[in-house]
């Protein structure tokens, strides 16, 4: 799901950087009102890296194959830590194995990293009041799922949106844009295997240290002026 570099307009590359440097403000900023913003990232850094790896992991899906992305899950499982996440696994790919590029790093970011925080929102909707206490087990599991097919599916649309919008006229357009069309249909299904995925993992976390599916950052108690 990397766009290289040369294949994105100037315009659109700086917009991705646009939009990728106003989200890590963002995020990095909730991530400031954690009473402890350090804790969680040792936890990061194992997601990162497994990011970092699995995305040489592919899956045949005739006539093409696609690879993991986990950006869903770790939205689901770092919440406002998965935009930087991704941001440095993203860079790492483009220097060390050239997967992607620094020229699109932006867009790849803004496109993965969107649809990581979307899919954390997904998932805290499983505190909702209205859902059973007794069966928490159950919508853990079911927005867990969500947010890891979700997240993989919207990085999906984005990517047919970038490519197809941006088609060189000197091409055969319509043959393009049918292959483009195929290899983002090919996600489909690994959604379905993200999504599972990520349903096991947090229904592992929940029996075994369910402090790490934490809700929104609390905030720091304002400071008492002398």
């Amino acid at each position: 799901m990397h766009i290289p570099d040369g294949i994105l307009p100037a315009g659109v590359i700086a917009s991705g950087y646009g939009i990728t440097a106003v989200a890590t403000w963002y995020s990095l900023r909730r991530i400031q009102r954690q009473d402890d913003p350090t804790a969680e990232i040792p936890k990061a850094s194992m997601f990162t890296a497994a990011f970092l790896v699995l995305s040489w992991v592919h899956v045949p899906v005739p006539p093409t194959s696609v690879h993991l992305i986990l950006n869903g899950l770790m939205g689901v499982v770092l919440g406002w830590y998965a935009f930087p996440a991704i941001l440095i696994g993203l860079f790492f790919q483009a220097v060390l194995f050239g997967h992607g590029g620094l020229t699109s790093l932006g867009v790849n970011a803004a496109m993965m990293g969107i649809p990581a925080l979307l899919a954390y929102s997904i998932f805290r909707m499983r505190t909702l009041r209205c859902l059973p206490s007794r069966r928490r087990p159950l919508w853990t599991g079911v927005f867990g799922f969500l947010g890891g097919f979700i997240g993989l599916v919207a990085a999906a649309a984005i990517l047919f949106v970038l490519l197809v919008t941006t088609v060189p006229a000197t091409i055969d357009v319509a043959t393009e844009r049918a292959a483009i069309s195929a290899l983002v249909l090919a996600h489909v299904p690994l959604g379905v295997i993200e999504g599972a995925a990520t349903a096991l993992v947090v229904l592992f976390l929940l029996r075994v240290r369910p402090g790490l599916l934490g809700g929104d950052p609390a905030p720091r108690p304002a400071r008492r002026r002398s």
